[in-house]
Order: structure tokens, then C-alpha cells, then sequence
């Protein structure tokens, strides 16, 4: 069973010794496990969400970018129904019956959210089949850089690859995975997880068109402007948290419907001023008034980027990360507001970007709890990890960089 060739590796990883020593163990263990004399090899990103905080699900705009953490898999068809995926690290073999979809328990777990994939991808007009696959991630889960949204672009890949000729676009990748988030998980989300992830590299998205978000990427390196990105998991994932998660969507859309639409995207900060009083909710105009603001902040930044004007990038992430603590209220739950992982290590943070007088830092994600993203100077990356790396452990904080290819058979 061959792997891919260096090119290929080169070009997906920008490294070919250590993607081929993984991909070797992941092809050996396929075999093992599902007896196939042959394999494809798939790879999907996690996401760095840069700015554009809780925007895309009312409609908003985003910056964010495919990091070099990714779920990889080798995967072959069947000839059946059943889809049959072993995730390393985990017992618990997944396995679906596309003939038998109503019989899946929703809610959320892997089986759920593999099953709402199917169901989606068929509702969308495409063809989906059995395979077998043996998947492994080093993307950190239940914190903020969408390790499910990884898995579920994998998927995608697979079946676009073996059942669909290559006729799925990132946009229907992103549509079937927030199908199954929305009606198989009860989760509120939004597509920019699944987009982000899919497309790779940095890319400005504008969700306004609903489930033809547009997207353009953009040229922009940290590292050539002198920064390291730093993700730092702050040792509470917010696995649980999906009522409060769903929660901002909704309330915005509350506001919304005072303003006589659906989503935030179809009116504007002036409208809601103007009826900021009928609005009873205080936490949904709090939560509005980000949206607006980080829609602007977004736009700023794509330009700041084009200019390659790092010192306006760096503010408008600082200003995007104090709207998300003060306005959108996502940096720690109210289900027991005492444990406050996210502020406690921006706190940290903080005062060690103040001793050296540079780099910003905020909330990453879905927030509430998970990860923050800082920025620092390449030359005080290392004495940031060893710093932070006192007050969350060493195996949760990530130095990474933006990867420029999505979701792809390798």
C-alpha cells in the first residue's frame, strides 16, 4: 500500500519526513483493520478563526485560516451501505447505516454527527456509499480550532472522492456539515468552521448570501511580519457548553426580529440604535452591537492585510478580543462563572505582552472555554510557551502556522 509521493506531501505539509512517517502508521493500521489491499489518504485542517467572532451564523463577515493541525484518514469504499471508521485513540468503532438513517439517536457523539452528514449530503442532491476508514488528529479537540469541523471535511472528502467524481464544493461541504451540527447535534452553528477548514489558507468569507457564503483568499504570512501564532488550550473544553454557545445566535437574531428581519446582516448598527429601547434583552443589543463592530473590524482588516500593515492587523485583533470578553460575553460561562480559564490565561497573557511591549492576544472560537489565540514576536515566541506553559502544561500550548491547503485527497 503506497503512500502519496513527497510532491504531494510537500505540497499539503511543506515537510514530507515526518507527513510520511504518519501516513505510514495510518496506512499499516487500515490494513490491519479493514484488510484492504488498497487506500486513499485524505487530510482536513483545523481552523484559526483571526477575526469575525460569532458573526458568520447571523450572516456577518470572517477572517480565518486553515492551521497545520489536521485529521488525516485512509479510507476505501465497501460495497455497501454501512460506513465503518476507526478513530486511533478510541475504542469505540463508528458505524452508520446509510439504509437504517432514521434509527440514529440525535443529540450529539460521533455516530450522530457521522449520521446527520449522510442525511445532509443526500438532501443536497449528492450520492453517498459505504467505505471503511482509519482516521487520526492531532487537532486539539473541544477547543475552539473545530476539530469536529475537521472530521466532518474529512468525510466530505471522502465521499465527494469515491461517490461524487469531485462535483462537491467547499460551500457544500460546509452546508452538509452544519445540517448535521443543526439537526442531528442541536447545535446552533454557523458554516464558518466548516468553510474555514475546507478551503485553506487565510480567507476573508462574507456569509450574507446564506448557503453560498462568498470567500477570497488572501496573501498574508504572521511569520513575515515577524509574529508567531500561538493557540493555547486553557484546560477546559467546551464540549458541554452548547446551550450557551447557541445562545448568541440566537439572541442576536432576538434583536433581529425587533428590527423587523431575520438576521443582523439585513439591517445595521444605526436601526438598532434607533430601537435600542424596545429591545428588552440587554445581553442581545450587547451581543448586536459586537456583530456590527466586528463586521467593520473585519472589512478594516482585509484591507490592513492588502496594505501589509501589520500594526493595524495586530490593533483590530486587540479590539475584536475586548468586544468578544465586554460585549459578546463569550469568555466564560455563567453556568459557574467561577472557573474562568479563557480570562485567567488572557489575564497571564496580558502581562507578558506588557513586559515586552508587544503582541496581542484574545479569545479563539466558539469561546466560554477551549483555547485563546495570542500573537508574539518570533524572537520571545519560545520564552511565551515557557511561560504560559507553567500556568496550562506544556502539551496545550500550540505554536502553528496558517497551512494553505484545505480539505483534499493527498
Amino acid at each position: 500500500m503506497n503512500i502519496p509521493s513527497i510532491e504531494r506531501l510537500e505540497k499539503v505539509y511543506g515537510e514530507s519526513v515526518k507527513s510520511a512517517k504518519r501516513l505510514s502508521a495510518l496506512a499499516e493500521n487500515f490494513q490491519k483493520k479493514y484488510a484492504h489491499d488498497k487506500a486513499e489518504f485524505f487530510s482536513a485542517p483545523g481552523r484559526t478563526e483571526i477575526i469575525g467572532n460569532h458573526t458568520d451564523h447571523n450572516g456577518g463577515k470572517v477572517i480565518a485560516g486553515s492551521i497545520d493541525l489536521d485529521t488525516i484518514g485512509a479510507a476505501y469504499p465497501n460495497n455497501s451501505s454501512v460506513i465503518h471508521i476507526t478513530s486511533e485513540g478510541y475504542d469505540k468503532e463508528i458505524v452508520v447505516d446509510i439504509a437504517k438513517l432514521d434509527s440514529v439517536v440525535k443529540g450529539g457523539g460521533t455516530v450522530a454527527l457521522l449520521a446527520g452528514m449522510m442525511e445532509g449530503a443526500q438532501k443536497f442532491g449528492f450520492q453517498v456509499g459505504g467505505f471503511d476508514a482509519y482516521v487520526s488528529t492531532n487537532v486539539i479537540a473541544a477547543a475552539g480550532v473545530s476539530s469536529s469541523a475537521s472530521f466532518e471535511m474529512l468525510v466530505c472528502t471522502i465521499v465527494n472522492y469515491f461517490f461524487n467524481d469531485g462535483a462537491m464544493s467547499c460551500a457544500d461541504y460546509a452546508k452538509i456539515g452544519k445540517y448535521s451540527e443543526n439537526v442531528y447535534w442541536n447545535k446552533a452553528s454557523g458554516m464558518m468552521d466548516q468553510m474555514a477548514c475546507a478551503v485553506g489558507g487565510p480567507v476573508l468569507f462574507d456569509f450574507a448570501n446564506g448557503s453560498q457564503p462568498e470567500y477570497k483568499p488572501l496573501t498574508f504570512s504572521f511569520e513575515k511580519k515577524g509574529y508567531r501564532l500561538v493557540i493555547v488550550n486553557t484546560g477546559k473544553g467546551h464540549a458541554d457548553l452548547s446551550e450557551e454557545y447557541s445562545g448568541i445566535p440566537n439572541e442576536m437574531k432576538e434583536a433581529a426580529k425587533v428590527l423587523g428581519v431575520e438576521l443582523l446582516c439585513e439591517t445595521n448598527l444605526d436601526a438598532l440604535l434607533a430601537h435600542a429601547n424596545e429591545i428588552e434583552n440587554d445581553r442581545a443589543l450587547l451581543r448586536a452591537v459586537h456583530f456590527f463592530e466586528e463586521n467593520r473590524r473585519v472589512d478594516a482588516m482585509a484591507e490592513a492585510i492588502e496594505k501589509e500593515d501589520i500594526e493595524n492587523v495586530l490593533r483590530l485583533v486587540k479590539e475584536s478580543g475586548t468586544s468578544s470578553w465586554e460585549l459578546l460575553q463569550n469568555c466564560y460561562s455563567l453556568q459557574n462563572c467561577k472557573e474562568q480559564k479563557i480570562t485567567r490565561t488572557l489575564a497571564l497573557t496580558e502581562l507578558f505582552l506588557q513586559g515586552i511591549g508587544d503582541g496581542v492576544c484574545r479569545v479563539h472560537g466558539g469561546g466560554f472555554a477551549g483555547v485563546i489565540m495570542c500573537l508574539v514576536p518570533l524572537a520571545e515566541a519560545e520564552n511565551y510557551v515557557k511561560y504560559i506553559a507553567t500556568y496550562v502544561g506544556e502539551s496545550n500550548v500550540y505554536p502553528m502556522n496558517i497551512r494553505a491547503v484545505g480539505a483534499i485527497r493527498i
